[in-house]
Protein backbone atom coordinates (compact mmCIF):
# COMPACT_ATOMS: atom_id res chain seq x y z
CA UNK A 1 0.00 0.00 0.00
CA UNK A 2 2.64 2.31 1.17
CA UNK A 3 4.75 1.51 -2.39
CA UNK A 4 1.75 2.69 -4.21
CA UNK A 5 0.91 5.80 -2.41
CA UNK A 6 4.93 6.25 -3.09
CA UNK A 7 4.39 6.17 -7.25
CA UNK A 8 1.65 7.99 -6.96
CA UNK A 9 3.63 11.24 -4.86
CA UNK A 10 4.79 13.07 -8.50
CA UNK A 11 1.27 13.12 -9.60
CA UNK A 12 -0.25 14.51 -6.28
CA UNK A 13 2.28 16.74 -5.59
CA UNK A 14 0.55 18.47 -9.11
CA UNK A 15 -0.64 22.34 -8.99
CA UNK A 16 -0.16 25.36 -10.93
CA UNK A 17 3.15 27.69 -11.12
CA UNK A 18 0.88 30.40 -9.85
CA UNK A 19 -1.54 30.60 -7.37
CA UNK A 20 -4.39 32.89 -7.40
CA UNK A 21 -4.08 35.73 -4.89
CA UNK A 22 -6.54 38.33 -3.98
CA UNK A 23 -5.27 41.85 -4.22
CA UNK A 24 -3.62 43.49 -0.92
CA UNK A 25 -4.39 46.63 -0.19
CA UNK A 26 -2.09 49.17 1.35
CA UNK A 27 -3.96 50.30 3.64
CA UNK A 28 -4.46 46.53 4.77
CA UNK A 29 -0.47 46.24 4.89
CA UNK A 30 0.06 49.55 6.43
CA UNK A 31 -2.28 48.63 9.51
CA UNK A 32 -0.70 45.53 9.88
CA UNK A 33 2.40 47.11 10.24
CA UNK A 34 1.25 49.05 12.74
CA UNK A 35 -1.10 47.12 14.66
CA UNK A 36 2.05 44.20 14.72
CA UNK A 37 4.30 46.83 16.07
CA UNK A 38 2.04 47.85 19.06
CA UNK A 39 1.62 44.08 19.84
CA UNK A 40 4.55 43.63 20.39
CA UNK A 41 5.62 46.90 22.10
CA UNK A 42 2.62 46.29 24.60
CA UNK A 43 4.87 42.84 25.40
CA UNK A 44 8.03 44.78 25.64
CA UNK A 45 6.21 47.41 27.87
CA UNK A 46 4.44 44.75 30.40
CA UNK A 47 8.47 43.11 30.64
CA UNK A 48 9.32 46.68 31.88
CA UNK A 49 6.64 46.63 34.57
CA UNK A 50 6.74 42.74 36.03
CA UNK A 51 10.19 42.71 35.89
CA UNK A 52 10.09 39.23 33.82
CA UNK A 53 10.98 38.56 30.21
CA UNK A 54 7.54 37.64 28.60
CA UNK A 55 8.48 38.39 24.60
CA UNK A 56 9.30 34.56 22.81
CA UNK A 57 9.78 34.12 19.67
CA UNK A 58 6.42 32.70 19.31
CA UNK A 59 4.45 35.69 19.50
CA UNK A 60 6.30 37.10 16.41
CA UNK A 61 4.42 34.42 14.29
CA UNK A 62 1.03 34.88 16.12
CA UNK A 63 1.43 38.39 15.24
CA UNK A 64 1.61 37.54 11.39
CA UNK A 65 -1.05 35.87 11.84
CA UNK A 66 -3.33 38.30 14.44
CA UNK A 67 -2.50 41.36 12.46
CA UNK A 68 -1.89 40.10 8.79
CA UNK A 69 -4.55 37.80 8.37
CA UNK A 70 -6.59 38.01 11.10
CA UNK A 71 -9.94 36.32 9.53
CA UNK A 72 -7.65 33.02 9.38
CA UNK A 73 -9.64 30.41 11.71
CA UNK A 74 -6.02 29.51 13.02
CA UNK A 75 -6.23 33.49 14.49
CA UNK A 76 -8.87 33.19 16.34
CA UNK A 77 -9.04 33.90 20.52
CA UNK A 78 -8.93 30.22 21.14
CA UNK A 79 -6.17 28.99 18.76
CA UNK A 80 -4.18 31.74 19.91
CA UNK A 81 -4.84 31.27 23.57
CA UNK A 82 -5.29 27.89 23.89
CA UNK A 83 -2.35 26.86 21.31
CA UNK A 84 -0.04 28.82 22.96
CA UNK A 85 -1.24 27.39 26.73
CA UNK A 86 -1.17 23.42 25.32
CA UNK A 87 2.05 23.80 23.66
CA UNK A 88 3.48 25.61 27.01
CA UNK A 89 2.00 22.85 29.29
CA UNK A 90 3.36 20.18 26.35
CA UNK A 91 6.69 21.54 26.50
CA UNK A 92 7.12 21.30 30.26
CA UNK A 93 5.70 17.86 30.57
CA UNK A 94 8.38 16.55 27.81
CA UNK A 95 10.95 18.29 29.55
CA UNK A 96 10.11 17.29 33.04
CA UNK A 97 9.96 13.47 31.32
CA UNK A 98 13.01 13.66 28.58
CA UNK A 99 14.78 16.19 29.59
CA UNK A 100 15.92 19.13 26.83
CA UNK A 101 17.43 16.98 23.75
CA UNK A 102 17.25 17.12 20.38
CA UNK A 103 15.07 14.20 20.26
CA UNK A 104 12.72 15.56 23.00
CA UNK A 105 12.39 19.13 20.91
CA UNK A 106 11.38 17.15 18.14
CA UNK A 107 8.49 14.98 20.01
CA UNK A 108 8.07 18.81 22.07
CA UNK A 109 6.70 20.02 18.47
CA UNK A 110 4.93 16.96 18.00
CA UNK A 111 3.35 16.12 20.63
CA UNK A 112 1.83 20.10 20.93
CA UNK A 113 0.39 19.61 17.33
CA UNK A 114 -1.57 16.99 18.11
CA UNK A 115 -2.69 17.85 20.97
CA UNK A 116 -3.81 20.90 19.68
CA UNK A 117 -5.35 19.44 16.99
CA UNK A 118 -7.12 17.13 19.47
CA UNK A 119 -8.31 20.16 21.79
CA UNK A 120 -8.99 22.00 18.43
CA UNK A 121 -6.51 24.98 19.50
CA UNK A 122 -4.23 24.98 16.30
CA UNK A 123 -1.84 27.88 16.10
CA UNK A 124 1.04 27.26 14.33
CA UNK A 125 3.38 29.42 16.60
CA UNK A 126 2.68 27.16 19.19
CA UNK A 127 4.54 24.51 17.39
CA UNK A 128 7.57 27.80 17.89
CA UNK A 129 6.36 27.78 21.55
CA UNK A 130 7.01 23.97 22.19
CA UNK A 131 10.37 24.39 20.67
CA UNK A 132 11.51 27.69 22.63
CA UNK A 133 10.10 25.54 25.86
CA UNK A 134 11.71 22.36 25.56
CA UNK A 135 14.99 24.29 23.85
CA UNK A 136 15.02 26.24 26.92
CA UNK A 137 14.08 23.48 29.43
CA UNK A 138 11.59 25.48 31.41
CA UNK A 139 9.67 24.68 34.12
CA UNK A 140 5.81 25.20 34.95
CA UNK A 141 6.44 29.11 35.39
CA UNK A 142 6.50 29.25 31.85
CA UNK A 143 2.95 28.78 31.19
CA UNK A 144 1.86 31.95 32.72
CA UNK A 145 4.89 33.56 32.32
CA UNK A 146 5.73 34.75 29.05
CA UNK A 147 3.08 32.20 27.88
CA UNK A 148 -0.55 33.41 29.10
CA UNK A 149 0.85 36.42 29.38
CA UNK A 150 1.84 37.66 26.23
CA UNK A 151 -0.79 35.60 24.70
CA UNK A 152 -3.33 37.71 26.46
CA UNK A 153 -1.52 41.01 25.84
CA UNK A 154 -1.48 40.28 21.96
CA UNK A 155 -5.40 39.47 21.83
CA UNK A 156 -5.92 42.50 24.07
CA UNK A 157 -4.06 44.45 21.31
CA UNK A 158 -5.30 42.81 18.09
CA UNK A 159 -8.82 43.25 19.68
CA UNK A 160 -8.55 47.17 19.68
CA UNK A 161 -6.64 47.41 16.57
CA UNK A 162 -8.29 45.20 14.53
CA UNK A 163 -12.19 46.97 15.35
CA UNK A 164 -11.07 50.85 15.42
CA UNK A 165 -10.31 50.53 11.87
CA UNK A 166 -13.90 50.39 9.45
CA UNK A 167 -12.01 47.79 7.04
CA UNK A 168 -11.35 44.99 9.99
CA UNK A 169 -13.11 43.15 12.41
CA UNK A 170 -12.05 40.77 15.39
CA UNK A 171 -12.50 38.09 16.36
CA UNK A 172 -15.09 36.53 14.00
CA UNK A 173 -15.82 33.76 16.74
CA UNK A 174 -14.50 33.58 20.81
CA UNK A 175 -14.38 29.71 20.95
Amino acid sequence: MIKKRLTRLPRSCRAPLWGVRPPMSLRYAVWSFISATLGLLAIVEMTTLVGRPLLIGSFGASAVLLFGANDSPLAQPRNLVGGHLVSAVVAVVVVAIFGSTPLSMAIGVGLAIFVMNMTHTTHPPGGATALIGVQGAVGPGFILLPVLAGALILLTVAIFTNNVVYHRNYPKHWL
